[in-house]
């Protein structure tokens, strides 16, 4: 049967708009798949939900931790990238370790946008956990309490004078060795803790003629030197001081299982693990 020529063109018309108002929805999809990712301040993550470091605490955790250009520096749960490249602009070489692929790529394209190579700030999508960072020798974290418990035998295995520092959270009887709070611009998230891996120095040292027996809780040592008892007796990384007596005081440095360095009344000392 055959349609008046009017009537042919009223539904060719109405099948224009019909078709035009089902286009809609799909370049409006189209247009929110194209819209950049954008974090969301208490956005569910891996293991903790996101929230960003204050810029001043970055600045503040990377200057407690002396960030500059000999240093290898990872920040596990990197975010949006803006520890990262801090640490970058100091100097270092930089890595960030995030699990969720969004903030990754937005952390490159936050890197970019500071003109910070990749070669200087590289962004990782990986699991903490299952991530080698051995050879960092700065280490910043923003990760809850029982998150950092399970990462420190990890970092007390790290070489000694490795810096680590936290976002307000802490590693439990590990007492920092610097505790810093920054105020001004920030109004929350603004401690900063700083721990320095010390080397282990626990058991018998043969110091000159006497028995050095050293009993290490983290960087806190306790113990007697030929049979006195030592005071203010702490490892900083590979260095060591004490106090004998109440009197000579002794510093010096750690290699392994050899120590030497020098005492307060005159002289020197070496010592050899047994």
């Amino acid at each position: 049967m055959s349609m008046p020529a009017a009537f042919r063109r009223v539904l060719a018309a109405a099948l224009a708009v019909a078709f035009a108002m089902s286009a809609v929805p799909a370049r409006a999809q189209s247009a929110a798949q194209a819209k950049p990712f954008e974090p969301v301040v208490g956005q569910a993550g891996k293991d903790v939900v996101w929230v960003p470091t204050p810029q001043p605490l970055v600045d503040k955790m990377l200057s407690m931790a002396k960030v500059g250009a000999s240093d290898v520096h990872y920040d596990l749960g990197s975010g949006d990238g803006r520890t990262v490249i801090s640490a970058a602009k100091l100097g270092a070489r930089s890595f960030g370790i995030e699990y969720n692929p969004d903030m990754v790529e937005l952390s490159k394209r936050n890197a970019a946008t500071a003109k910070v190579s990749p070669d200087r700030a590289t962004f990782v999508q990986a699991d903490l956990f299952e991530t080698d960072f051995s050879k960092a020798n700065v280490v910043t974290l923003f990760l809850l309490p029982s998150i950092n418990m399970k990462l420190r035998p990890k970092i007390l295995d790290m070489a000694p004078g490795t810096r680590i520092v936290a976002n307000t959270f802490t590693m439990e009887d590990w007492q920092a060795d610097q505790t810093e709070t920054v105020s001004g611009d920030c109004v929350s998230w603004c401690t900063a803790l700083l721990w320095i891996v010390p080397a282990k120095v626990d058991g018998t040292w043969q110091v000159g003629n006497d028995p050095l027996v050293l009993k290490q809780s983290f960087q806190m040592l306790e113990g007697t030197l030929g049979g006195k008892p030592i005071t203010d007796a702490k490892m900083t990384g590979s260095d060591i001081a004490f106090t004998v007596g109440g009197g000579a005081r002794y510093t010096g440095r750690v290699d392994g299982t050899s120590m030497k360095g020098s005492i307060s009344t005159g002289g020197s000392f070496t010592g050899t693990k047994k």
